[in-house]
């Protein structure tokens, strides 16, 4: 398989999952990030590595959704208005990666 073919497949594997776009898709790139470009939730971005790891062969190792979608927290903590609500800051998570990934045959990131 030459690696433009691949690339292709990876393409086509996002656009199956990331949904609708009422007036205009989302041009898609190597650097497009799942979280930030296509507003991808979390649930919806497990179900597109899921099926990525399976229909690619790539190994898992430590993939973790948990690294691109850091846990909310509590409402509690959020409605608090003497706690300072730090953003957590999380990594890219882009097609890119996945596309390197399928190449190497497993995941390539923490």
């Amino acid at each position: 398989m030459t690696n433009d073919s691949l690339e292709a497949r990876v393409y086509a594997h996002v656009r199956k999952h990331y949904g609708f776009y009422l007036f205009k898709d989302p041009v898609l790139t190597e650097q497009t990030d799942l979280d930030a470009d296509l507003q991808l939730d979390d649930d919806e971005a497990l179900a597109l590595m899921e099926d990525f790891f399976t229909t690619f062969g790539v190994a898992r190792g430590n993939f973790s959704i948990g690294t691109y979608y850091p846990p909310e927290p509590p409402l509690s903590v959020m409605l608090n208005p003497f706690r300072k609500n730090e953003i957590p800051q999380v990594p890219f998570f882009t097609i890119g990666m996945l596309i390197e990934s399928a190449r190497a045959g497993r995941w390539l990131f923490d």
